[in-house]
């Protein structure tokens, strides 16, 4: 197991103290960071974002200098884009002469009995085409073209592939081949209209210093995933409305090698919440800026991850999403767009709430894995930020809808608080909802892991590199679920199995 060491810590503190004079004091005023900041300050950011970047081991010197050179073009813009790189000539050149064609990917996503859809972005426009080999035979799908308007990324949609089969891919842009990490591999999912088995593998809190952990990251693909889910504070740190330092963030996200062999085999499905959205406990839109300003935020996201939709889209905005995964289905809620109100307002928004309720109603699955940024629960930090403190009407909505219509299966993941924990949630009926909250993808010291009066605690641990994985059988005549949270080093910290039949909501009236 791996703990935070000193100069972990050390670090820590000075990307801290670079940012509060900026942002963070600022919006406890109720204003807007300055548009532009001076070099010296910028100079400062990008020493702490190398920092990061060869903090898992020195990155290469040519992936430096392409770093450095695309910070330093990203940064003293308020709105830069990748657009600015491709525009670039001394950048264009910096990577034409290394043979450097892609900025990030490949990331797989929006994984399917049939096939998957593949992320990359490139360092000009270009086409992309994924070859994938079946049954000894490879087959070509696109090409798509990265474009300005899509910040360089595409995504090409590979279908027509079997349930539960391995298929080895490599990418070609502008019809040559790119470097891919090995065993590169697109693993379709079960069968999601059969009973069946799957693996899925969930978290939070990577940020930016977790996303290098090769140990972390290949033993997730070790034990083969169909999905990752992770859903809030993933690369990008504090940066409010600057969507240049956005996209600086997600430059260095893409450049890490473990973070490159992992998306490259496990589909990931992604969520934000309060550090990736725009500053720690904000949501809607901050005082001092405006729905411009949260749209920007959101056109950056819409473009770094490869979910297969994105919330209302493009007119109405946010992030969650449906989807399933063999025979499991997942809900992925955006508590931060749509928030409104200090505390005692509302986190999801009331149309993002009746779209719950209407995907809940929906699900055929055995299982349903809802995902929220924050807490369910509102022990740790006093609730601080949780549903259980911020908005208790919306979540006693969701849980009497739940069990009103006996909607079976529900397990509630949340993240949020350092340290991974996990709870039992009783209700007034006699019925129990169970909340895995396992926000150590980072490996952070956090709030108190456990007290003696939660006493419908499962498990509580900090200062560790962990994972949460739900295995889920559905061919049992009662289908069930076994939850693990694994270490980095690859220990079983805590496990719990679970019936169907124990997640159902009973008949009203037939509990005592």
């Amino acid at each position: 197991m791996r703990a935070i060491n000193l100069a972990d810590l050390v670090l820590a503190a000075v990307v801290a103290f670079l940012l509060l004079p900026g942002a963070e004091l600022l919006m406890a005023k109720g204003q807007k960071p300055p548009e532009h900041e001076k070099p010296s300050k910028i100079a400062d950011k990008l020493e702490s974002n190398l920092a990061l970047l060869n903090q898992w081991g020195k990155q290469p010197d040519v992936m430096q200098d392409v770093y450095k050179a695309a910070f330093n073009i990203l940064a003293p813009k308020l709105n830069g884009t990748y657009a600015d790189l491709a525009k670039d000539a001394g950048f264009q050149s910096l990577c034409s002469s290394n043979g450097i064609a892609r900025l990030g990917g490949p990331m797989l996503g929006s994984v399917t009995p049939d096939g998957a859809r593949v992320w990359l972005r490139t360092v000009r426009p270009a086409k992309v085409t994924v070859c994938v080999t079946v049954d000894g035979v490879e087959k070509s799908f696109g090409p798509v073209e990265s474009t300005l308007a899509s910040d360089l990324s595409a995504v090409v949609a590979v279908t027509g592939l079997k349930p539960e089969t391995r298929n080895p891919y490599r990418v070609l842009v502008d019809g040559k081949p790119i470097a891919i990490p090995d065993d590169s591999v697109i693993v379709t999912s079960p069968d999601d209209t059969k009973p069946g088995k799957v693996r899925i593998a969930f978290g939070s809190c990577f940020h930016r210093w977790g996303l290098g952990n090769g140990k972390q990251a290949d033993l997730i693909r070790s034990r083969n995933p169909a999905a990752l889910l992770v859903y809030g504070d993933i690369a990008v740190e504090d940066r409010c409305h600057h969507v240049g330092y956005h996209r600086a963030d997600y430059l260095m996200r893409d450049f890490q090698p473990a973070w490159q062999r992992l998306v490259a085999a496990v589909p990931v499905y992604a969520i934000w919440d309060d550090h990736d959205y725009f500053n720690n406990d904000l949501s809607g839109i901050p005082p001092g800026y405006t729905k411009a300003d949260i749209d920007a935020v959101w056109g950056v996201w819409r473009r770094a991850w490869n979910n297969p939709s994105y919330g209302f889209g493009d007119e109405g905005k946010g992030i969650f999403l449906r989807t399933r995964i063999g025979p499991c289905d997942v809900i992925m809620t955006d508590g931060r767009y749509f928030r409104k109100g200090p505390d005692g307002g509302t986190l999801l928004g009331n149309e993002q709430m009746k779209w719950l309720e209407a995907q809940l109603l929906d699900c055929k699955g055995p299982f349903i894995i809802l995902s929220s940024g924050t807490m369910w629960s509102d022990y740790v930090s006093d609730g601080k930020d949780s549903w259980g403190v911020y908005d208790p009407a919306g979540r006693e909505r969701i849980f009497s809808f739940i069990e009103k219509n006996r909607i079976g299966g529900v397990l509630l993941i949340s993240g949020d608080r350092h340290g991974a924990r996990g709870f039992r949630i009783p209700r007034p009926s006699g019925f129990e909802f169970y909340e895995f909250e396992p926000a150590s993808l980072g490996g952070r010291k956090g709030p108190p892991v456990a007290r003696k009066e939660w006493n419908t605690q499962l498990f509580g641990i900090e200062n560790t590199y962990a994972f949460g994985e739900f295995t889920i059988d559905t061919v049992l005549s009662d289908p069930e679920v076994t939850f693990r949270l694994i270490s980095e080093d690859t220990k079983e910290i805590y496990k719990l199995t679970l019936k169907r039949s124990q997640l159902t909501p009973a008949i009203e009236g037939s509990m005592k």
